[in-house]
Parts: C-alpha cells; sequence; structure tokens
C-alpha cells in the first residue's frame, strides 16, 4: 500500500505521521516488529502507509518508511533500510513489508 502523498525526505514523511497519531517507534527483528518489550507478528498490525525513498548516488541511501497500527490500536513508525532487511527475516513479514 504505498500512499498518494509523498514527502520529500525521509524526515518529512516521520514529521508528518507523527502529527497524524503515529508516535511510537517500532523496530524489526527476525519474525516481527517490536516497541519495548512487546513484539507484534506479522497478524497482529496493519501497514496504514508505505512511502519508499532511493537514494540519488548511493543504494545505500535507500530506505522505506510505514506507518503501522497495530490490532490493539497502537500506532508508529517503522523505518528500515529499503530493501535491506530481508536477510533472516520470516515469509509472513516480508509479505507484509512487501518484500515479496
Amino acid at each position: 500500500m504505498e500512499s498518494q502523498m509523498h514527502y520529500s525526505t525521509v524526515s518529512e514523511a516521520i514529521n508528518a505521521l507523527r502529527k497524524q497519531g503515529f508516535t511510537v517507534d517500532f523496530n524489526l527483528e527476525e519474525n516481527c516488529i517490536v516497541h519495548d518489550l512487546k513484539k507484534y507478528a506479522a497478524e497482529d498490525f496493519e501497514i496504514v502507509d508505505v512511502y519508499r525513498y532511493e537514494g540519488n548516488s548511493d543504494p545505500a541511501d535507500e530506505a522505506a518508511v510505514y506507518a503501522i497500527e497495530s490490532r490493539s490500536g497502537l500506532k508508529g513508525i517503522l523505518v528500515t533500510a529499503y530493501g535491506t532487511y530481508t536477510s533472516g527475516m520470516s515469509e509472513a513479514i516480508l509479505k507484509k513489508l512487501g518484500g515479496k
């Protein structure tokens, strides 16, 4: 689910999402996303929006910003290096993030 609105930079996207109530910082682990000590499997969250950024000269600059909402209503942001998160990820998480 790619957003119709696109922000010029990753930081602009993050700031706009924070204003929309996506205030939690999620992190990516092998088979889930996490916040504090709570782990969320693929079926425990939905991706509300995605913003992808490609580096102009360096592929290492590519990133994806995900607006995520858990089943419990927790809203947050996950930022990944676009395309590099696939190693060791479960198939369910990869499908959810659009990696497969």
